[in-house]
């Protein structure tokens, strides 16, 4: 298992091949310590382990690594499925003008669309992403104010990699001083 910095694994994501609507993640506070802890799975790419904290309102640093090569029956339980009402997605920023100008106009065709005709969240936000282009999306399971079971059941399932993450984590934390506050 290799350690990364938390964006260059959303990079990767951003960039892969994967059926864009095969993403499912499920977040929630650090065990111990400062900062949220993520997991990313897609049955076609695996799971990446995400740890992050703010340095300050507009700095957020982690690490990641990738924890398992595919979704199985041990996994697949504590991703959220379809039914969540919650959803997330990784968006890369356009490349020049000429893209975000084309993403832009699909966009609001898009929402004219929507806003024209009945429609069910689920297909609004289905569309939206096609619109933009998502590389990554899906439903999530997150609780800013605590930590949710399943995200306790992944960490023990991938417990050497939580051991490793922590430490690479809190080396992290300790550099930027954010133990002491908002730097």
């Amino acid at each position: 298992m290799r350690v990364r910095d938390w964006e260059d694994i959303l990079d990767d994501v951003s960039e892969g091949t994967a059926d864009p609507d095969g993403w499912r993640a499920i977040a929630g506070q650090r065990r111990d310590g400062v900062g949220e802890d993520l997991y990313l799975g897609h049955p076609g790419v695996g799971v990446y382990h995400l740890k992050t904290y703010a340095k300050n309102p507009y700095d957020v640093r982690g690490v990641g690594a990738k924890v398992a090569r595919k979704i199985d029956g041990d996994i697949d339980p504590h991703l959220p499925t379809e039914d969540r009402s919650r959803r997330f997605a990784v968006q890369s920023a356009p490349a020049d003008e000429a893209e975000a100008e084309s993403k832009a106009r699909r966009l609001a065709e898009t929402v004219k669309v929507h806003a024209e005709a009945p429609t069910s969240p689920d297909d609004f936000f289905e569309d939206v992403m096609e619109a933009i282009d998502s590389p990554a999306y899906g439903p999530m399971s997150f609780d800013l104010s605590d930590r949710p079971d399943d995200l306790d059941a992944l960490s023990e399932t991938f417990d050497e990699a939580e051991e490793l993450l922590d430490a690479e984590l809190e080396d992290l934390v300790e550099r930027d001083g954010v133990d002491r506050g908002f730097q």
